[in-house]
């Protein structure tokens, strides 16, 4: 098959143990990023596409423009970036994948240690001749004893309120009827309110799933009723959090500082955006999953999803009733 793996950034995947699975294949690795009628023409002779999770949209009118495409198989589940009944429409078959939690919730608890001790800006000034001088009194704050407000309460989140817990944390749940009834089976302390989550928090994580009745969920006025030396903490979805809301909160000094790994725009490659540039955001570029051995895992069930489809045992669909449409 042609199979194409277009944003790859780091031209991590061919490096992988588990590409030469596809040996025998004509593979392309793309490097860059593409849109319209860019991506379009780089696409345009791929059999198959091995999505790096929500990197690539995938729409109804891309699909028009690539007549040859059989398969799409995705790296962990399918998620907003892909028009799945478009795909069904034009019979393209679209596999699903598996990936951990393990590397988001190491990654959001080593946001929380150097934002909570402000390394970012000791760093800096350290490389710049100054010793712990970073230009104001403010010093940086020990995890325990103060509370960690979780939501929600899925795999990762679980996974950050243990590590709570084990730096002597209070833990704060809030979400749904189910999260919250989890958390408290598990001896963890839930809001009364989604008002009091925000207030309470030192430190506020965000885990949610973003759907239409997540997507810009949290706005200016939740933000305010942060501590001001408090922290929010966003490695889920950037459109969690109302446009412009953080940027609004974090000037108005509720809360104190921000650390995200996402953004509504990605790759974010504005050196002068404003979530960037702002002194009071630590910002990494989308790192969650990036990451050797979660890699390694997803683009092994990805692999062998492609293969199975090639060998005329497709399995793992998110349309099955694709199958019928068009031969293998």
């Amino acid at each position: 098959m042609r199979i194409i793996i277009p944003d790859d950034y780091q031209d991590a995947v061919r490096h992988l143990p588990c590409f030469s699975r596809l040996h025998g294949h004509d593979v392309r690795v793309l490097t860059h990023h593409a849109e319209g009628d860019a991506l379009a023409r780089d696409l345009q002779d791929a059999e198959a596409l091995v999505l790096i999770r929500e990197r690539t949209r995938i729409d109804a009118a891309l699909l028009q423009r690539l007549p040859h495409l059989r398969l799409i198989s995705q790296t962990g589940k399918v998620s907003g970036h892909l028009d799945l009944a478009a795909c069904s429409g034009h019979g393209i078959a679209v596999a699903e994948g598996s990936g951990s939690p393990q590397a988001p919730a190491e990654l959001t608890w080593a946001l929380v240690m150097a934002a909570r001790r402000r390394l970012p800006a000791y760093l800096q000034s350290l490389h710049q001749g100054r010793w712990q001088d970073v230009g104001d009194a403010r010093l940086g704050h020990c995890l325990h004893g103060q509370t960690l407000g979780i939501w929600s309460y899925g795999k990762i989140g679980r996974m950050i309120a243990g590590y709570g817990r084990a730096f002597g944390m209070r833990v704060l749940v809030w979400g749904g009827e189910a999260s919250c009834a989890q958390a408290r089976a598990d001896g963890y302390d839930v809001a009364a309110s989604r008002a009091e989550l925000f207030e309470r928090s030192d430190v506020l994580s965000l885990h949610r799933r973003l759907a239409a009745t997540t997507r810009h969920d949290i706005g200016v006025q939740d933000l305010a009723r942060m501590k001001p030396d408090a922290l929010l903490v966003n490695t889920s979805r950037a459109e969690l959090i109302a446009p412009g809301a953080l940027l609004a909160a974090l000037d108005a000094g509720r809360p104190g500082m921000a650390a995200v790994d996402v953004f509504e725009s990605e790759p974010l490659v504005d050196a002068d955006a404003p979530l960037l540039r702002h002194p009071a955001v630590l910002a990494t570029p989308h790192l969650g999953y990036v990451e050797q051995d979660s890699y390694e895992l997803y683009f092994s069930t990805a692999f062998d999803n492609v293969l199975a489809f090639a060998e005329g045992r497709p399995c793992n669909l998110a349309n099955p009733e694709v199958l019928g449409q068009r031969s293998s």
